[in-house]
């Protein structure tokens, strides 16, 4: 039972002190769940960054699941989701309820502003970290300039141009290699 309480109490800290979505919160949870408490490894946080980013529903939530799911089974990952998204849920509820126009109030829209600022960092700090920490491979590095020099030139000129359709395209390019280079070889394998 501790295990659940403190799963749904760490989600919850990230839910409500994280602004700007899963990415801002990337760097949150690897804090959290593995470098702190190391309830998955680094390895584990970057695949289910990955898969969660592919997968429907917010990445936040997907990393909170696996994590929980990794810890207590369906009843864990049931704790950490709920821990994630109750804080954004009741608070939204509540400015719902009070304030008709909650951002046209001077104080909050210069909040937000700063909130964008700091936002933006949060995820700068998650890129750079996972990107510190990848494989030390050609490849995998390669992909991601790539990906980020147009991201960037699809942002400054406007491009109608889907980030999912790229996230398909470095797929397709990354099995592709894969293919044509063939599996890697596992080190300490089985000794053929």
């Amino acid at each position: 039972m501790n295990i659940l309480l403190d799963l749904f109490l760490t989600f919850a800290k990230i839910g409500l002190f994280t602004f700007g979505g899963g990415y801002a919160m990337i760097s949150m949870i690897e804090n959290n769940c593995v470098e702190r408490k190391k309830w998955i490894s680094h390895d584990e946080m970057m695949n289910v960054t990955v898969i969660a980013e592919s997968t429907p529903g917010p990445i936040a939530i997907n990393c909170a699941t696996f994590t929980g799911y990794k810890q207590a089974g369906f009843v864990g990952s049931l704790a950490a989701t709920i821990g994630m998204v109750l804080p954004s849920f009741l608070i939204l509820y509540l400015i719902s309820m009070f304030l008709d126009n909650f951002l046209e109030l001077t104080l909050v829209a210069n909040a937000f502003k700063g909130i964008k600022i700091a936002v933006g960092i949060l995820i700068l700090d998650a890129a750079f970290t996972m990107s510190r920490k990848m494989q030390k491979k050609l490849q995998p590095r390669v992909t991601m300039i790539c990906a980020c020099i147009v991201m960037l030139l699809i942002n400054i000129f406007s491009w109608d141009f889907s980030s999912i359709s790229l996230m398909l395209i470095a797929a397709v390019v990354s099995l592709t290699i894969f293919l044509v280079k063939g599996a890697p070889q596992q080190k300490g394998g089985s000794g053929k």
